[in-house]
C-alpha cells in the first residue's frame, strides 16, 4: 500500500515541505480562512450590519453633502435608507436624540421631516 502524506486543508493538493504546514500556498491559507468566515453566522450578521452602516452613511452623505439638509423621510427610504442601523446617539441640551451612522446624523421633526447633519468637534463627550 502506498502511504498517503499530508494534504492542503483546502485544495487537497500534497503538502511539501514542514511537518507542521496546513496550506500548500498562501492563496489557499487566506481562501479557507474567508471560506470559515463566510459559514460563521456571528461572522456573517456582522457583515451584513456594517455594509447596512455603509449604505446608511452613504446615503446621508448624498442627501447631505454640505453637512445640514432638511428633507421627506420617505426620500430616506425610497434611497434604502434603514432606520434600524446606527452607531451612536448624540442628546442635545435642549432633549433632542440625533441618530448617527458614523460621522453622518439625523434628527426626526415633524411632519416625516428629517434633518441631516454632520458631526461636529462640540459633539465630543
Amino acid at each position: 500500500m502506498e502511504k498517503i502524506g499530508k494534504v492542503c486543508g483546502h485544495c487537497g493538493e500534497p503538502l511539501v515541505g514542514r511537518a507542521d504546514k496546513r496550506f500548500c500556498s498562501d492563496q489557499c491559507r487566506a481562501r479557507s480562512g474567508n471560506q470559515r468566515k463566510l459559514q460563521d453566522r456571528g461572522e456573517r450578521l456582522m457583515r451584513e450590519v456594517n455594509s447596512a452602516l455603509r449604505q446608511n452613511r452613504q446615503i446621508l452623505q448624498r442627501f447631505s453633502p454640505q453637512g445640514k439638509t432638511t428633507l421627506r423621510r420617505e426620500a430616506l427610504v425610497q434611497a434604502g435608507f434603514d432606520f434600524r442601523y446606527l452607531t451612536n446617539l448624540y442628546r442635545t441640551q435642549k432633549g433632542n436624540t440625533y441618530h448617527f451612522c458614523y460621522d453622518y446624523g439625523y434628527l426626526l421633526l415633524e411632519e416625516e421631516k428629517v434633518l441631516i447633519v454632520s458631526w461636529q468637534s462640540y459633539m465630543e463627550r
